[in-house]
């Protein structure tokens, strides 16, 4: 069974459009068109994705998406009109995964549901049964005696609270949802800063230095590997916490 995917928007045949495409290629849909209405299903029912226009009647999307990630870590794609800087920025630090700009193209919009549903593995339904013991529990995702927790945006070691920025923890927290899997730049770009990023190329790289030095350097760990001219891995505590590191 396809992931459950909530549309929120207020315009009727884009909406309807929309779950077509997304009913074609297999997905679970239901819609709302009115914020207040959307934050109560939300909060009340478990979606793997939520797609989300920001301009809304009752409750606009960025309030919506805000008092949703205080309660759930649901994976939030903003639909948006707008094209102003400010409206992605403020949507993307009070949490949404990645923004679509109207009027898109469907294949652009299926890419980044796929993209995202990829960096954020399918939970409702049988398919929540399915996970591996302990990679994600009420929220938390553990490696060895570190603990993310989603719902209260919470980084600890052990005992000791590491403070993080949003963009840090974005790549924490999707490095600790691939763990043995190596993720290219490309793709951990995507996810932290959005697909059209315009500032350095360097960026993951150093995000990568400050989590290195808030928590392997403090900790005298190896969590975050190197794998050249590809990308980045986090290895199970198992595997990765007692090589040196590169």
């Amino acid at each position: 069974m396809g992931a459950n995917i909530l549309i929120v928007e207020d315009e009727e045949k884009l909406a309807r459009f929309v779950e077509l495409e997304l009913l074609h290629e297999g997905y679970q849909v239901s819609k709302k068109g009115n914020g207040r209405d959307a934050l109560a299903d939300a909060l009340e029912n478990t979606y793997d994705l939520i797609l989300l226009d920001i301009m809304l009647p009752g409750l606009n999307g960025l309030e919506v998406l805000r008092r949703l990630q205080k309660e759930k870590p649901t994976p939030v794609i903003l639909l948006t009109a707008r094209d102003a800087v400010m409206d992605k920025v403020s949507g993307l630090d009070a949490g949404a995964v990645d923004y679509i700009t109207k009027p898109f193209a469907i294949e652009e919009l299926l890419a980044r549901i796929r993209v995202a549903l990829k960096l954020h593995p399918v939970i409702s339904g049988s398919a929540a049964a399915q996970k591996e013991p302990g990679e994600k529990q009420d929220g938390i995702l553990r490696w060895g005696p570190l603990a993310l927790d989603e719902k209260k945006h919470i980084v600890k070691y052990a005992n000791h609270e590491i403070t993080l920025t949003n963009r840090e923890f974005l790549m924490l927290k999707t490095l600790l949802e691939n763990q043995d899997i190596v993720l290219s730049r490309d793709t951990l770009l995507e996810r932290v800063c959005g697909y059209e990023y315009m500032g350095e190329t360097n960026v993951i790289d150093v995000y990568i230095r400050y989590l290195r030095s808030k928590i392997d350097d403090v900790f005298s760990v190896h969590m975050i590997h190197t794998v050249r001219s590809v990308g980045y891995v986090i290895k199970r505590w198992e595997d990765g916490a007692k090589e040196s590191n590169e």
